[in-house]
């Protein structure tokens, strides 16, 4: 069959990059950059990583769309000194090409959630070659489901691109890596290049295999024009970090307290109502443990309850301890540049206690006050006495007339006590100079 031509010359070669740990902001920027090469019916896309590895999940969306994609993808680990570990070795794996900068590696597939070795290894097993017994066989189990699950998957794209399988299935169960020209030699990438400029002169007249159809590439002397990630993945790629998606949700919360605490300030509560689904939606997007998601969600109801019904501390401290509990079990995996700091989680849960501290002394000083709301208040208070007759009248009390009794003689303008309130009405006394003195 003869090789596809281009009918159009492609005006430059899209470079589309992937810098640290792989999420779900690295997936959509990468599928979104494969759109845009298509638009531009480019001759190639070059997928430069250097990444210590990511989500599964989010892995695993670019793999499927690398193989869906009718423009042939050169992956290109670069610059020298970077590295495309754990999922970067299984997305290098996918692309119809794959290359290496000098000093640069790649390997160290391994599931990173077992965190242990698989029974059944090489060092594992015994003189008659048996795979030695582990003592917790359930998890055992569970590891050997998902290597195999991986050897399988990373098998599938060796064989499908022609490279080196067996060395593929190292990299998932011993770890195994290689070099840039250890990986050469054992055929599991095709070209080492210095720089993009030099891996497009190395692939100038390669003919691949894109959808069925060969396809012979022609690139030579094109320029490289980087394909920057928009503005919704970049925000995508901050909030995803579950730090960053624990402070957020903490904002949230402390905005909608003081909102509900001061009503009509309307600030804090769309910043809190806006910082709370941002937080919700970029733990949507991860891996997480529902126990740990629940446990701070209970701890910060527990804080919120103890905003408006004090309780002298009883629910405030049990919601800092189910927060920080929750916060510790919140990831469920080990993936690099995805882990919830322990910094963050102190910072917070001190954040929050400094603020039942202040929140606790405000109810000790609150309840020793004197009260300031109701009848009550105008005990004592000296009014202007506006007209009487007989033993009774209109007074001037905080601004307002208000009916008045007394038995005291009593002539406008006079000045008089307050002594009680009944009703609407307040029964006063002529202020002495006794009382007068005593103020």
């Amino acid at each position: 069959m003869a090789a596809a031509e281009s009918t159009s010359p492609a005006a430059s070669v899209p470079l589309i990059a992937i810098d640290g740990p792989i999420g779900p902001a690295t997936a959509r920027h990468v599928k979104e950059g494969l759109a845009t090469a298509s638009a531009r019916r480019a001759e190639i896309v070059i997928l430069r990583m250097n990444t210590p590895g990511g989500l599964a999940d989010s892995m695993r969306d670019i793999v499927v769309d690398l193989l869906a994609s009718p423009i042939p993808v050169v992956g290109f680990v670069a610059p020298s000194g970077a590295h495309a570990a754990s999922a970067g070795t299984y997305i290098l794996y996918a692309t119809h090409i794959a290359a290496m900068a000098p000093g640069t590696n790649i390997g160290a597939a391994t599931p990173v959630q077992m965190g242990t070795p698989l029974p059944g290894l090489p060092e594992d097993r015994d003189k008659d070659d048996k795979p030695a017994q582990s003592p917790s066989a359930p998890k055992d189990a569970a590891m050997a489901k998902a290597t195999n699950d991986a050897v399988a998957f990373i098998r599938s794209l060796a064989e499908l691109r022609g490279r080196n399988a067996e060395w593929a299935e190292k990299a998932v169960r011993e770890a195994a890596t290689a070099s840039a020209q250890e990986a050469l030699q054992a055929r599991v990438i095709e070209v080492v290049a210095r720089d993009p400029a030099d891996l497009l002169e190395r692939i100038e007249g390669r003919t691949i295999e894109v959808a069925g159809v060969p396809r012979r590439i022609a690139t030579k002397g094109l320029p490289v024009e980087v394909i920057e990630p928009s503005w919704l993945n970049r925000l995508l790629a901050i909030v995803t970090n579950p730090n960053v998606a624990v402070i957020l949700m903490l904002v949230g919360i402390y905005g909608l307290i003081f909102e509900f605490s001061n009503p009509g300030s309307l600030g804090p509560g769309v910043a809190g109502i806006i910082c709370l689904t941002l937080g919700l939606y970029a733990l949507n997007l991860l891996p997480i443990d529902y126990t740990g998601l629940a446990l701070m969600l209970l701890g910060l109801a527990f804080l919120v309850a103890e905003a408006f019904t004090p309780t002298f501390g009883v629910l405030g401290l049990g919601g800092l301890i189910a927060f920080v509990l929750g916060a510790a079990i919140l990831i469920d995996v080990d993936a690099p540049g995805f882990q919830l700091s322990w910094t963050v989680i102190a910072t917070t849960a001190l954040m929050s206690l400094g603020l039942l501290t202040l929140l606790l002394g405000y109810v000790v000083r609150t309840r020793h006050s004197p009260l300031r709301v109701g009848t009550s208040t105008l005990l004592g208070q000296r009014v202007e006495v506006l007209d009487w007759s007989g033993e009774a009248g209109h007074v001037l009390a905080e601004g307002e007339r208000w009916q008045a009794q007394g038995g005291d003689p009593l002539q406008t303008g006079d000045t008089a006590e307050i002594v009680a309130v009944n009703g609407l009405t307040l029964t006063v006394r002529k202020r002495t100079s006794l009382t007068a003195a005593g103020d």
